[in-house]
This record gives structure tokens, C-alpha cells and sequence, in this order.
């Protein structure tokens, strides 16, 4: 059963992941949580481990065949996403759980709110 659920909540991540050009960690992070009951840090880590090669990888192939991946904006991006995100994840570590866990909410909820209103 666990790993049936744990394979439903990667199908989901990836597909909605790849579909709308998110890591599929808005999906994944709340159904860890939820589904696994998994503290918010382990699911925010389990979701980094997850996303790291199979669900970026394919996307990025489709999206560089259509002709849609800028590679000089892309490398410039990457390396500040490299910075931040060791910084950010840093960070993580000494945020309590349920602080983390109503940030990660309100960002979900901000950018839910900010394409609603586009």
C-alpha cells in the first residue's frame, strides 16, 4: 500500500510538475505530509530527493525538442538557483516545523492568489 501511495503521489508530482512548469514539489510536499504523515522537513527533503533527476529530466527534454529552453538564461538562473537554494535549504534546518509549514502554505497560497488574479 505504501508504495503504491508513494508511486500515485510521484505521478501526480511529475505530471502536474511537468504540465505546468513547476517542480512537482507542490504537490508532493502536502501529500507527504498529509498521505505519510511526514514531519515538514522530511517531506520538503523527500520532495528535493525525488525531483532531482526524474522529474526535471524528461521535462526538459520535451521542452528543449519544442524549442522552448533558453540555455544562456537557464545556465545564469541555475547558478543563482545553486546559491539559493543551499542557502535556502540551510535555512530549513533551523526554521521550526510548523513555521516552515505555514511558509510553505502562504507561498502556495500568494502565487494560488496571484494567478487567479492574471
Amino acid at each position: 500500500m505504501q508504495a503504491a501511495l508513494a508511486t500515485l503521489i510521484g505521478l501526480l508530482g511529475g505530471g502536474l510538475g511537468g504540465l505546468v512548469g513547476l517542480g512537482g514539489g507542490f504537490v508532493m510536499v502536502p501529500l507527504l505530509v498529509y498521505l505519510f504523515r511526514m514531519e515538514q522537513h522530511d517531506a520538503q527533503g523527500t520532495s528535493l530527493a525525488v525531483i532531482l533527476l526524474p522529474v526535471t529530466l524528461p521535462s526538459v527534454i520535451q521542452y528543449w525538442r519544442a524549442g522552448h529552453v533558453n540555455v544562456a538564461v537557464a545556465a545564469f538562473v541555475a547558478l543563482g538557483f545553486l546559491v539559493g537554494s543551499y542557502a535556502g535549504g540551510t535555512l530549513a534546518q533551523v526554521i521550526g516545523g510548523r513555521l516552515l509549514r505555514r511558509l510553505f502554505a502562504g507561498l502556495l497560497i500568494v502565487v494560488a492568489l496571484d494567478l487567479m488574479r492574471r
